[in-house]
């Protein structure tokens, strides 16, 4: 039952609330602010799934950085619902329509998607090879534990860049609210899924969607090993660039994680805000395990 359990955990989780968005937002025309309370059950559900089927036990407890990650996860959420607001605004401004809204409100949460995962991933690509980007980028890859929490732990200033590389071109195109609120909403679960603590086994569908098994190895701390998995949500276009990296027989713990050349990076939430701007002290990259050599 645990093995079926762990195998169907990623696709249900992912599939089951986004059904509900979309049947909610896009045929029910449900205020997508209830997207909100779908997002809080589904942390709820991923933290209490953590707790039941873990990756590492070592992950489920707290380092001191739980108020911190709540107030990442609070101000980036509030950025995305004002974004969302201002779609509207968007709209009535650009004098081309492009989206194409006549199509089934799943077809377009699916090519929204699809067209931000792509953006995204390459404004992440960009983020670990350009300087200014990387700055803002590493207040995430300074955690050292993976639970769903971390994946909506970013410097704001990063979550926008990723909003301009991903969502800005759509809106562009016309993108709808609905459709944006629904897109916003798959984002923060896929988030939670990308950074799971659940020792999830999903078998093929894993080697095609970026769920915790590949992206725990993105988190490495050992320099520019760390520099794969860079999908947000499909593997597809790691492929393309050459990043897509598995060890399986390999078990990340915490002695892996974090960013090995900054082992005192900040931990607070306002010294995580200001580190972007500030000269932080640098260290030798620790030495590869064997097990996480690429060949």
């Amino acid at each position: 039952m645990k093995r079926w359990i762990l195998r169907l955990y990623a696709p249900l989780f992912l599939s089951g609330f986004l059904v509900t968005a979309i049947v909610w937002v896009g045929h029910r025309h449900g205020d997508p602010l209830w997207l909100l309370a779908f997002l809080a059950v589904a942390i709820a559900f991923s933290f209490a799934a953590e707790r039941a089927w873990p990756y590492d036990p070592a992950f489920n407890h707290g380092q001191g950085d739980g108020v911190r990650d709540a107030l990442h996860a609070l101000v980036n959420e509030g950025l995305n619902l004002l974004s969302i607001a201002a779609v509207p605004l968007l709209a009535a401004i650009i004098p081309w329509r492009v989206w194409p809204a006549q199509w089934p409100f799943a077809l377009q949460v699916l090519l929204a998607i699809i067209a931000a995962d792509l953006g995204i991933t390459l404004v992440h690509y960009a983020s670990h090879r350009i300087g200014w980007l990387w700055r803002l980028h590493a207040v995430h890859h300074s955690v050292t534990r993976m639970y769903g929490f971390n994946g909506l732990m970013k410097h704001p200033l990063h979550q926008a860049a990723e909003a301009v590389g991903g969502v800005l071109p759509l809106l562009l195109l016309g993108l709808p609210m609905p459709v944006a609120a629904v897109l916003a909403f798959a984002i923060a679960i896929q988030l939670l899924l990308q950074h799971s603590n659940v020792d999830m086994h999903p078998g093929m569908l894993g080697r095609v969607m970026a769920w915790a098994p590949l992206h725990r190895f993105h988190h490495m701390r050992y320099g520019t090993a760390g520099d794969v998995n860079f999908g947000l949500f499909l593997t597809v276009w790691d492929h393309l660039l050459g990043t897509a990296f598995d060890a399986p027989d390999y078990r990340l713990g915490q002695r892996d994680l974090g960013i090995g050349s900054q082992p005192d990076y900040p931990r607070g939430y306002a010294g995580q805000l200001s580190a972007p701007f500030r000269e932080l002290p640098h260290g030798d990259v620790p030495e590869l395990p064997e097990g996480l050599r690429r060949r």
